[in-house]
């Protein structure tokens, strides 16, 4: 969606509450209360009213935007901005556009709706030939981590990512040549460096009939027994730029995406940025359905 087509639906409190009414409407409403999905709609409340037990719930509940008392039309712009381009924007600068006095409910939104992506990447598994690796991420390292002086995997300024890249080998009719054309991705930023951990995020994220494509770490000695098979390779400059090829690419991505736009983004927020990234990557060829597509996980956004 463009800015003009944006303005010209969303240009007042209550554009954006009929829309997100009707949005909620496709999705379905379960009372909380006794679980049943029939409703009156009250429209002098803005409430549904289940038919069964006369519990209301409100349009926001069980949505992102329950507890915000920021406006729908400000939630609508800020998704909007969020959507309209593959960089993203920093919460200072959304607050910039939007023109509010207040930093710390817009920092609250955007993290929120960070939380939505994640939320709602979490309910697939990759498939298939999947690659998998690790990086150091830049982070803003507490006092308490410069005073220890933490070093290895946690070290200061540092964190550490698990990637996965969906892949396929997809052969070409005119030269017969076989490249790697990928799909999904999936990042977790890491609590250590132990195969336990590892163990964990591939039986979470990956279908156990995939073939797993990693480098010789340690830490992957027991992902065999989790999925159909498990490939793993000497660290090379061949192996980078062919088995492990798409997982270093967002790899690379994400790292320039994160240092070219966000400054000292914090150790325990890493993840929420990482899921931008990934949600609007999994998605790159959306384009302007980039935007209803992030209206669904603000009102799934709690795991609904």
């Amino acid at each position: 969606m463009n800015l003009f087509s944006f303005t010209a639906h969303f240009g007042t409190e209550e554009d954006c509450r009929i829309h997100f009414k009707e949005q909620r409407d496709l999705q379905g409403v379960i009372c909380t209360k006794c679980n049943s999905k029939n409703h009156y709609w009250k429209k002098d409340k803005w409430s549904y009213e289940c038919k069964n037990c006369k519990y209301r719930t409100s349009l926001r509940k069980g949505t992102i935007m329950e507890f915000s008392k920021l406006s729908f039309l400000v939630w609508y712009k800020a998704m909007f901005l969020m959507s309209a381009t593959k960089k993203g924007f920093s919460a200072k600068e959304i607050q910039k556009q939007l023109g509010l006095k207040r930093y710390e409910p817009v920092w609250s939104m955007v993290h929120k709706l960070r939380t939505a992506m994640g939320n709602r990447d979490s309910m697939y598994t990759l498939e298939g030939m999947i690659e998998f690796d690790e990086a150091y991420y830049t982070v803003e390292s507490s006092e308490i981590e410069q005073e220890k002086g933490i070093r290895g995997k946690g070290a200061v300024g540092k964190q550490n990512v698990a990637m996965m890249a969906e892949s396929t080998f997809l052969e070409n009719i005119e030269t017969g040549k076989k490249e790697k054309h990928v799909r999904f991705f999936k990042a977790k930023v890491l609590q250590g460096h132990d195969s336990e951990e590892i163990n964990e995020i591939i039986q979470e994220s990956i279908d156990n009939q995939s073939i797993v494509f990693t480098d010789k770490s340690t830490s992957y000695v027991d992902i065999a027994d989790f999925v159909e098979l498990h490939v793993m390779e000497k660290s090379s400059k061949e192996t980078t730029k062919e088995t492990l090829k798409w997982v270093h690419i967002a790899i690379s991505n994400a790292k320039r995406n994160l240092l070219g736009n966000y400054h000292k983004i914090k150790r325990k927020y890493l993840q929420l940025y990482l899921n931008e990234f990934v949600y609007k990557l999994n998605r790159r060829y959306f384009g302007e359905k980039l935007f209803d597509r992030l209206i669904i996980a603000n009102i799934k956004g709690l795991g609904n």
